[in-house]
C-alpha cells in the first residue's frame, strides 16, 4: 500500500478498526469450536432464562451425552492448571494420583490441598434451543452444552421417578421427551438451577420431516472424548510439576479413596443412572473456566 492510498482509506481503515473493537469488546471471537457450544446468558444479577430441548445421540451413537472430567486449580506458583483428566477415558491421570496420595495420608491439611484440586465433572449433549430471550438468533438452532450434575440430576429424575403417580420420560426423546425450562439464579454467588424443571411431554416439532432435520445438525459426541484430544500423561505431569514448582513423584499403589475413575454411567431399566464417586465434597455445577484458561493460556 503506498501511503496515497493510507490517506485515502484512513476514514474506512478506522471504520473497520472501530468494530473490530466492538468485537474485542463484547468477547465475540470465538473459534470453530466455540461456536458449536451454547451457554445460557444471565443478567448483573446473576438470572436467567432459556428453554432447551436435550436430543437423543447423534447418527452412528448410543449415548446422548458424553461425561467429562477436568481439573481447575492455581498452584503456589500462582500458575493455573486447566486440563481435561485423562480419568475421563478410564486411564491414570497425574493429577488424581496425587490427590490420592494426599487423601491416603491422613493428614487434614494434605486433604484440603485435594478437595482444592479435585476433578469437577461434567455432562455435555446436543439440545435445540427453542427460547433464549436475551440471544434469539440462538432460537431453532443446534447446540452442544456442557452442563454439570444438577442439571443431569433432573434428567435421572424424569427417566426415574420417585413417586407413584409419575410416569417415566425420556428427556432425550424427539417425540415423548420433553422441553427443559432453565431458571437460573444466584445463589451465594454461584449459579443456581433448583428451580428448572421440565415441560408437560410433546413432540419437538409437526412432524418428522421437520424432526430429522433437526436431528441431522446434531455434533458428534464421541469426538469430544477421542483420545486425540487429550495430553499425554507426561505433558500433563510436566504442567502440574510446573504449577506445583515441585516434582511429582511416582505414586506407590495405594487404595483409591479420593477419586475413582468410575465407568461412564448408562441408563437401566429398573434402577437409577449410578453416580461416580468422590470422597470430598461434591462438584460444582457447570460454571465455566473461561476465566481461568484465559489466565492459563497467558502463562
Amino acid at each position: 500500500m503506498s501511503f496515497a492510498d493510507l490517506k485515502r482509506t484512513s476514514t474506512s481503515s478506522f471504520d473497520k478498526l472501530t468494530k473490530e473493537l466492538e468485537k474485542l469488546n463484547k468477547n465475540t471471537f470465538k473459534s470453530d469450536s466455540e461456536d458449536k457450544y451454547w451457554k445460557p446468558t444471565v443478567d448483573k444479577a446473576g438470572n436467567g432464562y432459556a428453554v432447551v430441548r436435550f436430543l437423543p445421540a447423534p447418527d452412528g451413537e448410543d449415548i446422548p451425552f458424553v461425561r467429562m472430567w477436568d481439573h481447575g486449580f492455581q498452584g503456589p506458583s500462582g500458575l493455573w492448571y486447566i486440563e481435561n483428566s485423562l480419568t475421563t477415558l478410564g486411564q491414570q491421570d497425574p493429577v488424581s494420583e496425587l490427590n490420592n496420595k494426599l487423601w491416603n495420608s491422613g493428614l487434614e491439611s494434605d486433604k484440603e490441598i485435594a478437595r482444592k484440586q479435585k476433578r469437577r465433572l461434567s455432562y455435555i449433549s446436543n439440545i435445540y434451543v427453542v427460547k433464549d430471550p436475551s440471544n434469539p438468533e440462538n432460537e431453532g438452532k443446534v447446540f452442544l452444552y456442557k452442563y454439570g450434575k444438577k442439571i443431569f440430576d433432573k434428567i435421572n429424575d424424569m427417566m426415574y421417578p420417585q413417586f407413584e403417580d409419575e410416569s417415566p420420560v425420556n428427556p432425550f426423546d424427539l417425540w415423548k421427551g420433553a422441553n427443559f425450562k432453565m431458571k437460573i439464579r444466584n445463589v451465594e454467588g454461584y449459579r443456581n438451577y433448583d428451580k428448572s424443571e421440565f415441560d408437560t411431554p410433546a413432540p419437538l416439532a409437526e412432524n418428522d420431516d421437520e424432526l430429522e432435520a433437526i436431528w441431522k445438525q446434531e455434533h458428534s459426541l464421541s469426538e469430544i472424548v477421542d483420545p486425540k484430544h487429550f495430553k499425554s500423561y507426561a505433558d500433563l505431569k510436566a504442567r502440574l510439576e510446573t504449577v506445583l514448582g515441585v516434582a511429582v513423584a511416582s505414586p506407590v499403589a495405594t487404595e483409591n479413596r479420593f477419586e475413582e475413575a468410575a465407568a461412564a454411567p448408562t441408563f437401566k431399566t429398573a434402577e437409577p443412572v449410578a453416580q461416580p464417586s468422590t470422597t470430598a465434597t461434591a462438584d460444582d455445577d457447570d460454571d465455566d473456566l473461561s476465566f481461568f484458561k484465559s489466565l492459563a493460556e497467558e502463562d
